[in-house]
């Protein structure tokens, strides 16, 4: 048996917000934590697991020029070793969080 009665509807409005958010709730911690901060440190941590053996591989180039001098740039050599080893441990780290899913 269906009323008009605004109440009503209210109601059954409510009780399903109620609904929506205690399951947004469970899916977050479900989840785990997936803030902001958590955002920033995952940006943080990708962007020194690349600047690191960029910087790395600049100085070892810069040391092998001027040890062995030749036609060659190790050092633009070493950046771009250094660069490539960095995306690819960053890869690594974005792969391994997102299985946490």
């Amino acid at each position: 048996m269906a009323t008009d009665d605004p109440k009503d509807d209210h109601g059954e409005r409510w009780a399903k917000e109620a609904e929506e958010k205690e399951q947004r709730k469970v899916r977050a911690r479900k989840e785990g934590d997936r803030s902001v901060w958590f955002g920033l440190g995952m940006f943080g941590l990708v962007g020194w697991s690349v600047a690191i053996p960029t910087v790395v591989g600049a100085l070892i180039g810069i040391w092998i020029d001027k040890k062995f001098p030749s036609q060659h740039s190790w050092t633009i050599m070493g950046i771009v070793i250094g660069v490539l080893i960095g995306c690819l441990n960053a890869w690594r780290w974005m792969n391994k969080e997102g299985g946490k899913r």
